[in-house]
């Protein structure tokens, strides 16, 4: 299992809340947002503490680096009013915002570089809009990769339409990129036998949980050690030891 959590970098609350969860072995990895105003600081720890660092691909909100190029401002702000407008605006390819996708999604990438030294080896996108229209149909996503695919609902917490919907796109990023076998959201957690099913798929399955410690109750859950009770003997891993792991299960069972 991975528990990532999401928008390392945002800022410094946002930072140092995931930094406690990794202390205390309770998050394996995290997405990075870049031109944040804490971007900067959280890549130094991250390298300097070999977090497994992603990027936060970030289409909708502002970019709060004081440095951010204006030019590189103005295209996101196209972007996200678009993308803000309506709900089912990610569903639409927009072609008069292509060049402004490519632009911020460019720049994220070599932002990413500069600060971690390398490329990122995972993506995924803040509000999920990395699986936006114009993400996937530009092909804007490096190619081999591992991105995060949508979140999976089980037929009585999301309606057939909606979840044929979410593997149409799953099918078409799988065509290009790797992911986990599952997504899901560490809430809710006032529900313990959706806690436990998720944790009984891990052992058989790579598993992302998607987190964000900055808000309190999943703080709470995962500073405070109540994720260990549920997790029992699954390994939380980071991304490159589970993917690694993932394909020797499947190379034994391929030959048994």
């Amino acid at each position: 299992m991975v528990v990532n959590a999401d928008d390392w970098g945002q800022d410094v609350h946002t930072t140092d809340c995931i930094v406690d969860c990794i202390d205390r072995g309770a998050v394996s990895a995290v997405s990075a947002m870049v031109f944040m105003e804490d971007s900067e600081r959280a890549a130094a720890v991250a390298r300097e503490r070999r977090v497994d660092a992603g990027l936060h691909l970030n289409f909708t909100a502002p970019f709060t680096l004081r440095t951010c190029p204006g030019e590189l401002a103005e295209h996101q702000r196209r972007i996200a009013v678009y993308l803000r407008r309506h709900r089912l605006a990610q569903l639409m390819f927009n072609p008069a915002l292509t060049t402004s996708f490519e632009y911020v999604v460019v720049a994220q990438i070599d932002e990413f570089q500069r600060l971690y030294g390398a490329g990122p080896g995972r993506l995924d996108g803040h509000h999920h809009m990395h699986l936006c229209a114009n993400v996937l149909f530009q092909g804007l996503l490096p190619k081999g990769g591992v991105v995060r695919r949508n979140f999976f609902f089980r037929p009585d917490e999301k309606g057939i339409v909606n979840r044929t919907y979410r593997r149409i796109v799953d099918s078409i990023l799988l065509r290009r990129q790797l992911s986990a076998d599952y997504l899901f959201s560490l809430t809710p957690l006032n529900s313990p036998g959706r806690l436990q099913w998720i944790f009984s798929l891990a052992r058989r399955h790579v598993v992302e949980v998607e987190t964000h410690p900055v808000q309190p109750g999943e703080y709470r859950f995962l500073a405070g050690g109540e994720i260990f009770k549920w997790a029992a003997d699954v390994r939380l891993a980071p991304f490159p030891s589970s993917f690694a792991l993932h394909r020797e299960i499947q190379e034994i069972t391929d030959e048994c």
